[in-house]
């Protein structure tokens, strides 16, 4: 392979960001999570020692301990977003993605919280100060707990309540903000809340989750709708987190199960969002292997998670290609894309600035494919308190160090590395 030099130039106008979200930031929530983690604690605490592997119990025995699983104040980063935003600008970012807290909006059920609604009007005016594109979502998985209190997105009425909620920060923030994103990863909540019950609610309700699945679609599609009929210029996104799937040992009868998998986990989702979206905000952390077994489960996935420099720490196999691949069958829907979340749990930094560079040029070869591709976020801003599965503290996604004791930032060097990118809007890669 040749040693020269490219740049790769990215679209003029093009998003650079990262990612955070409300209950894994700001701390000192009050919802349902935040019950369920300290009911939970203890429990997640004994069972670790089953969970991660043994590579990972030695290099962070933090996992042993309850509190690694209460998010409690977090990040404060409640009360220090302006220092965080200017660490963003500071390293070029022209685009953040944030989430409002449903439950400090509305913490009891028709009692508005005008003091929370400024506070996220400041959140926003800080980010456009600085230059930073807001992009909002309104429901990052956490619920008010009056809304848990009546099942949930089970009940109906939750469809009727979260659309009140969602009208109000539409009109609310109407001259600040364009980019919406209603719901995040509604199928990983669905999956991991509700069937394989690994975070809260924790229920293992096939039929259940089925509902509520519905119910959470609805509730999409009548947001896009509300925004149209208030005719703001708001530009409505549908999120989803998206695996590559790749057929074991490229053995033909392990494509059957493969087929099938990506379109329950990605078909059906762009055939029945694609009416009702601007654009699609799309989430790649690792590629999955499926295997065709026989006797007992048909379709089986294989999730090698193994310590190596091609891996995270959470054992994720690191497979920037897949992301082209995923772009490529997203772009067939003829709208804008966004990535809305990339990343890795990388508490040394010895792999986040190759992660990056490496997604980054598969990306950049899918807009030069015809991919519509309008921004990068990367996951996360900030260290944070990991939401799936409740992992908790341990797993460091940050480009941006978080002292928890003194709540200290610090820049990693990675994320001086995406800088540079950012500030440029183009890739320097050797071919």
């Amino acid at each position: 392979m040749d040693e020269e030099q490219k740049n790769l130039k990215f679209p003029e106008g093009f998003l650079w960001g990262a990612a955070t979200s409300a209950h894994q930031v700001e701390g000192n929530n009050h919802n349902d999570w935040t019950e369920w983690e300290k009911a939970n604690a203890q429990r997640l605490a004994k069972e670790a020692g089953g969970k991660w592997q043994k590579w990972q119990q030695k290099k962070f025995p933090e996992i042993f301990d309850p509190a690694n699983y209460i998010s409690g104040r977090a990040c404060d980063h409640y009360n220090l977003y302006e220092k965080d935003f200017d660490i963003a600008k500071s390293l070029g970012h022209n685009a953040h993605r944030f989430s409002i807290e449903w439950s400090r909006i509305e913490p009891e059920e028709g009692k508005f919280n005008e003091e929370a609604i400024e506070h996220y009007r400041q959140v926003i005016l800080a980010l456009r100060a600085r230059g930073l594109e807001p992009f909002v979502t309104l429901w990052h998985w956490t619920n008010p707990i009056w809304i848990r209190d009546i099942g949930g997105w089970h009940n109906p009425k939750t469809i009727e309540y979260f659309l009140r909620y969602t009208k109000l920060m539409f009109r609310e923030y109407r001259d600040l903000v364009r980019f919406w994103m209603p719901l995040n990863e509604p199928g990983t909540q669905i999956s991991l809340g509700h069937i394989l019950g690994k975070q809260p609610p924790g229920e293992k309700k096939l039929l259940k989750a089925n509902k509520i699945f519905k119910h959470l679609i609805i509730a999409h599609k009548e947001a896009f709708t509300l925004s149209r009929q208030l005719q703001y210029p708001f530009e409505i996104g549908a999120s989803h987190f998206m695996f590559y799937f790749m057929a074991y040992n490229n053995y033909l009868w392990n494509y059957i199960p493969k087929t099938i998998i990506s379109y329950l986990a990605d078909r059906r989702f762009f055939k029945v969002f694609n009416n009702y979206s601007d654009f699609f905000g799309i989430q790649y952390y690792q590629p999955f292997i499926v295997k065709l077994k026989i006797g007992g489960r048909v379709l089986g996935i294989i999730e090698n998670k193994q310590p190596g420099e091609k891996r995270s720490d959470l054992g994720w196999e690191i497979f920037p290609k897949g992301i082209y691949h995923n772009l490529l069958k997203v772009a067939k829907y003829n709208k804008p894309i966004y990535i809305t979340e990339n990343g890795l749990a990388d508490s040394d930094d010895s792999r986040r600035e190759s992660f990056i560079k490496d997604h980054l040029f598969w990306i950049n070869k899918a807009i030069n494919k015809g991919a519509d591709i309008r921004g990068y976020f990367h996951w996360s801003l900030l260290d944070n308190f990991e939401l799936p599965e409740v992992r908790g503290f341990w797993p460091k996604f940050g480009l941006v160090e978080i002292d928890y004791e003194t709540m200290e930032r610090k820049i990693r060097p990675s994320a001086m590395e995406y800088a540079k990118i950012c500030k440029n809007n183009s890739l320097i890669f050797h071919d």
